[in-house]
């Protein structure tokens, strides 16, 4: 059997699509005010990757979240409650993904070059197969459309469980987990990885971790960007990430180093 890297298993907002993973931020923001609560962009994106209604409820949970839903709503929070702030989500979801899923430079070069060396493309995400609708014209429209994308509602489970990643992998036809390697732009697809027993790669630029728009990278002094970047990549390794790439471009360079490792037997565990 190859003992290569066969299947690289993407996420999409911040990874892939969306510089900065702008379209999830913005809408948790507006759905959130929509029912009274404030809450800051670090606390929004601190549960990002994660299935949305359980993002939702992991935000609730926290001790601010639930001292804004108290002082909101005169009492404590409950599923039902849940429930709709998620469909309040989901409603304002459908008017921003679209706008927000143009494919992150580099990604689209970066995917045909993987699948020029026989790697398989795969994708998970915190998005529903519903949202989904949305992002993959888009993208696909960009240049990037995966070789399978597989959805919190397809296996009852979100991240950072590993059951999307094995879903993935068992629709490439690739084994075992040391022949995966997972690419995403938050700790919760640096432990997705983990879990499943595959490599796990941090991206930085257009990352979620940054959390900075396209503008607002282009417009950011060094010293600005230097700090956001080691947060971020102390953040991914803090998580286990195996490496932390700079940018998307400098994947197949990655996988490269990870065959080696592979070659002079070690592991993605």
């Amino acid at each position: 059997m190859d003992k290569t890297i066969r299947l690289a298993v993407f996420d999409w907002a911040g990874t892939m699509t969306d510089f900065g993973s702008q379209a999830p931020m913005l809408v948790f923001d507006r759905t959130f005010s929509q029912f009274g609560l404030h809450f800051s962009r670090e606390e929004i994106n601190a549960p990002m990757g994660m299935e949305k209604k359980a993002h939702i409820r992991t935000m609730l949970s926290t001790e601010n979240g639930r001292a804004l839903w108290l002082e909101a709503k005169g009492r404590a929070w409950n599923e039902d409650d849940v429930e709709c702030v998620y469909r309040q989500f989901e409603e304002n979801l459908r008017q921003v993904v679209a706008e927000h899923s143009e494919v992150i430079p580099g990604a689209a070069e970066t995917a045909a070059a993987l699948r020029g060396r026989g790697i398989k493309i795969g994708s998970t995400t915190g998005y529903t197969s519903e949202m989904m609708q949305y992002v993959l014209p888009v993208a696909a429209a960009g240049g990037y459309a995966p070789d399978c994308v597989v959805t919190p509602d397809i296996t009852g489970y979100s991240r950072p469980t590993p059951f999307m990643l094995f879903e993935c992998m068992r629709r490439a036809g690739v084994y075992p987990p040391a022949c995966v390697v997972k690419v995403g732009d938050t700790t919760t697809d640096i432990r997705e990885g983990k879990n499943a027993g595959a490599w796990a790669v941090g991206v930085l630029v257009g990352s979620n971790l940054m959390g900075l728009s396209l503008q607002e990278y282009e417009q950011a002094d060094e010293a600005t960007l230097r700090t956001c970047k080691e947060k971020a990549r102390a953040a991914y390794f803090a998580a286990g990430a195996d490496l932390v790439i700079d940018s998307i471009w400098e994947l197949p360079a990655a996988i490269d180093a990870l065959n080696a490792r592979l070659v002079e037997g070690g592991s993605a565990e």
